[in-house]
């Protein structure tokens, strides 16, 4: 029988000069559990280098990630990151370099496009602030009590201009009133909310800004401010148009190098340096690996070091964490692509036990047969079917999910061989009669379906309907037989000759269960009455079930005997005889299920 892969706990002692390549080496090959170790912490009070660089890693991977976020670039997942991780090397100091030539720019580009965002907000507020007050037909010097608004005309020196943009900053938008190809360049609009006005006073009069004066007939908010408002606008527009088409292009020719960098300093080889044990000059490394692939990786690590490496590799009967119970062996179980499928779902349950047998090909076969069983329609297997297909080749990606494409095509296979076998097709029973018929000729008279669901006013559709159920659950006594055989086994592996030889879920227990069900066979089929052999073996055996504990303890050379005294040891011998029968009683019956499953889709189909 199949069991879980050996493994081996392999001791590595690596020199400082050659831990960077070895642990990027055991990363890659995504095959070697380190054993979980107390870190170390050193004794200088000084800051350690590598916990030095590890921090600023850290924080260069955190800004990294927000640069990413600010051009656009996704962050790698899934299968993308693993293929990035396994071409990353190990942070240097030309790799940090790079990242902060490449954070710098960015952070530039950051700047500027924050800068012009503020500024056309700035001036796209004033812009609509003075249309808003374009057509008003009152006096100029009337708006500063109408308007939200303040506006002031006057003259600077064309030189103080750009120091007194920076001056006034978010609280003014300063804009110049004359041509760029004029002499004349002095005079300047300053428009700021009401609120910020005698701020803007302040620092206008610092400058030396001399107010002029609006003609008293003048109506409305002046054109040549509406346009150079406008006109403003404009150029702030088209500048933020341009640091975005430049933030593309930068994310174009930068994408790659950036997810590089991430997948880079992202790497866990300064973590897993810090826990290592180490001296000065030496660490030690120690982890479990597969056995079947120690040779390959200790000739590879000696290859990598150029033979300054030394191994040492122990069995887990040699490992003393293990035989004290302190450590498990970790699990690693080897499949093709069918079985493998199913490993997920094996773990959703719980991780089978070193050394014990791999029940994964069982539950693969056995998920099959009764997900066909229960959904036997050829049209909507070949769905699954041509679904499965289709995600094995990558044509529907549905994430995550197309690791499964294995089980969707076993499971089309599966219910296209029943609904062939009750000769539906999405329901109908019409469509594949003639291909039944052919079926069917071949080995006799010409049938319209081989196995009948659907009651119908004849009594044999009816005692057909029960031989299914009566097939169903001996299906279901063959998958609690094999599941009894593997975990006696399992038992024997694991030294527990007591819980492999009593209890329910033992051979006492498992040989009550065959017998009764031999029994029943042999009155049903055979009208077999019960002989005193049979109360002796049955009596026998749900006695040891009911004594299974003390009766193991004797066994494996366990004391005391009995734990709890007489009493209790007869009141739990009792519950555990009413427990067994239930619960195997229960567990067939269930089967039932699965009949009623199936009868239930052909009802719904129909």
């Amino acid at each position: 029988m199949a069991r879980t892969t050996p493994m081996r706990l392999v001791e590595l002692m690596v020199l400082k000069q050659d831990i960077n390549s070895v642990v990027e080496f055991l990363g890659k090959r995504r095959n070697f559990q380190f054993q979980s170790k107390v870190a170390q912490v050193p004794s200088e009070k000084e800051e350690n280098p590598e916990e030095k660089n590890k921090n600023e890693d850290s924080e260069t991977l955190s800004k990294l990630k927000q640069a990413c976020t600010f051009l656009g670039v996704e962050i790698p997942t899934g299968e993308e990151a693993n293929s990035l991780i396994e071409k990353a090397v190990c942070p240097n100091e030309e790799t940090r370099t790079l990242a902060n030539q490449c954070l710098a720019s960015v952070d530039k580009l950051r700047e500027k496009a924050f800068a012009a965002a503020t500024e056309l907000s700035r001036v796209r507020d004033a812009n609509e602030e003075a249309h808003s007050f374009s057509n008003l037909k009152v006096p100029f010097e009337e708006l500063d009590r109408l308007s939200f608004l303040s506006l002031k005309i006057g003259k600077i020196d064309p030189t103080q201009l750009d120091s007194l943009k920076d001056a006034v900053g978010e609280r003014a938008v300063i804009i110049p009133l004359s041509d760029e190809n004029a002499g004349d360049r002095s005079k300047i609009l300053a428009a700021s909310s009401k609120r910020a006005r005698f701020s803007l006073d302040t620092e206008l009069k610092k400058f030396g800004f001399v107010e002029l004066e609006v003609p008293k007939n003048f109506q409305g908010v002046p054109d040549e401010v509406l346009s150079s408002l406008k006109a403003q606008l404009e150029g702030c527009e088209k500048k933020v148009e341009f640091i975005n088409e430049e933030k593309q292009n930068v994310a174009k020719t930068h994408s790659d190098q950036l997810k590089n960098l991430v997948a880079s300093i992202g790497s866990q080889i300064a973590e897993t340096k810090k826990s290592l044990e180490s001296t000065e000059l030496v660490y030690r490394l120690t982890g479990w690996l597969p056995e079947t692939e120690c040779h390959e990786m200790m000739k590879e690590m000696d290859k990598i070091t150029g033979g300054r490496i030394a191994i040492r590799v122990y069995k887990p009967s040699e490992v003393l964490s293990v035989m004290a119970g302190e450590e498990k062996v970790p699990v690693r179980l080897s499949h093709g692509k069918f079985v493998g499928a199913f490993e997920r779902l094996i773990f959703s349950y719980g991780s089978p036990v070193y050394g014990s047998i791999d029940p994964t090909p069982f539950v693969a076969v056995f998920f099959t047969l009764l997900f066909g069983i229960m959904f036997g329609d050829a049209g909507q297997g070949l769905v699954f079917l041509l679904l499965g297909i289709l995600m094995a080749r990558k044509v529907v990606k549905v994430g995550g999910w197309n690791k499964f494409a294995p089980i969707f095509i076993a499971i089309g296979i599966s219910s296209m061989i029943m609904g062939m076998l009750t000769g539906e097709f999405f329901g109908n029973e019409e469509i594949l009669k003639p291909v039944v018929r052919k079926i069917t000729g071949m080995f006799g008279t010409p049938r319209d379906q081989i196995l009948h669901l659907m009651p119908n006013e004849g009594g044999q559709s009816i005692t057909n309907m029960f031989v299914f159920f009566g097939f169903t659950v001996a299906v279901g006594f063959f998958i609690n037989s094999i599941g009894l055989i593997v975990n006696i086994t399992n038992q024997f592996a694991q030294n527990r000759p007591g819980k492999a030889i009593f209890g329910k879920n033992g051979i006492s227990g498992s040989v009550f269960f065959w017998y009764v069900v031999a029994l029943v066979v042999r009155i049903a089929a055979f009208h077999q009455t019960p002989s005193i052999l049979d109360v002796i073996v049955i009596g026998v055996t749900l006695l040891c079930t009911a004594f299974s504990e003390p009766l193991a303890r004797i066994v494996e050379g366990e004391k005391p005997i009995l734990e709890n005294g007489v009493g209790v040891a007869v009141i739990e011998g009792v519950v555990e005889i009413l427990e067994t029968v239930i619960s195997y009683l229960s567990n067939s019956i269930s089967f039932i299920r699965v009949g009623a499953f199936a009868l239930a889709h052909a009802v719904l189909g129909f």
